[in-house]
């Protein structure tokens, strides 16, 4: 199991990452909880779902576009893809533009 220095905090941009630091700001704000307990709900939701996607997810997917940008910078690169087709087992996806950020899972 990682470390929590060692874990990207990329899952807290998700819909699940802001509600869940909706509800900890709500309960800070209430009084009901501590920041110092918040931040340590934070860094074991970036462990848990960082495991749970590591272990639970088996789908892969296929990437097509025009790259637009790409940076590698701290061991992680983005790339912002234009007219992008994601392939899936059955599926196909299309958008306009799409930004992936992809780290080092040894690190994470």
């Amino acid at each position: 199991m990682a470390t929590p220095q060692s874990q990207y905090q990329l899952y807290r941009e998700s819909s699940l990452g802001k509600a869940l630091t909706d509800t900890l700001d709500e309960l800070i704000q209430e009084s009901l909880l501590d920041p110092q307990t918040a931040m340590k709900v934070l860094s074991q939701f970036d462990i848990s779902i960082s495991e749970a996607l590591h272990s639970r997810v088996r789908s892969r997917a296929t990437l097509k576009g025009h790259l637009h940008t790409y940076r590698f910078c701290d061991d992680v690169w983005t790339f912002v893809v234009d007219k992008a087709d994601f392939r899936f087992d059955n599926e196909m996806v299309q958008a306009e533009k799409v930004k992936v950020v992809a780290c080092n899972a040894r690190v994470a």
